[in-house]
């Protein structure tokens, strides 16, 4: 393409992205709930793992979360809680809810091909009471999301069956990636040798799940 028609080409006002698009049905706008009702209770409480999407000012981030089947407790139709697991630290997704509340959840469950969205307030805690809820083998995490839930809606399988994420022929041979050490060690630079960095990972992941 020529870099002259480059800007001519880009969609910066919703009349125009919405010319490209055919209207929504109407029950596509109306599965979209204030609250968890029992289908999307049931969900949270059959999966293991979500994406957190959250934004600050220096711009926008996912995360996954990830433990045994209900790790995120529904203890209310509007009010999610989702323990914070050992990291790398960095902080990310915790930083920019103290900088901007809205989030939002993709919840996942291993076979099923339709999803959960969840969109809302989060807010920080170290409540005792709270953090105890989620304690796994006597260890408390050392925060937690308070999730303030505004929407709920189940999504369509259409981009896990394009993807074919849950079939086995389309798993992908772990070998076919250099290891994680690997990779970070030529990213960093930082004279670890690759066999450390591999065994510091493989040790945080016997060790330090939780």
């Amino acid at each position: 393409m020529d870099r002259d028609e480059t800007p001519r080409c880009r969609v910066a006002e919703t009349e125009d992205l919405r010319a490209i698009y055919p209207e929504p049905t109407p029950r596509a706008r109306r599965k979209c709930l204030p609250a968890l009702d029992r289908h999307c209770r049931n969900f949270i409480a059959l999966s293991p793992f979500l994406c957190l999407g959250t934004a600050s000012e220096s711009g926008a981030d996912v995360s996954p979360r990830g433990d045994t089947p209900g790790f995120v407790q529904v203890l209310d139709d509007n009010t999610l809680l989702i323990p914070d697991r050992p990291g790398n630290n960095r902080l990310d997704s915790l930083s920019n809810v103290l900088a901007n509340g809205h989030v939002g959840l993709l919840f996942m469950i291993p076979g099923v091909d339709e999803t959960l969205r969840v969109n809302g307030v989060a807010s920080i805690t170290t409540d005792e009471h709270l953090l105890a809820r989620s304690a796994v083998n006597g260890k408390k995490p050392k925060s937690a999301l308070l999730v303030d839930v505004r929407e709920a809606y189940l999504h369509c399988g259409k981009a896990l069956i394009r993807a074919r994420l849950w079939h086995e022929d389309a798993k992908v041979e772990r070998r076919r990636l250099p290891t994680l050490g690997q990779m970070i060690n030529e990213q960093v630079q930082d004279g670890t040798t690759a066999a450390d960095a591999d065994a510091r990972i493989e040790y945080a992941y016997k060790n330090t799940l939780y």
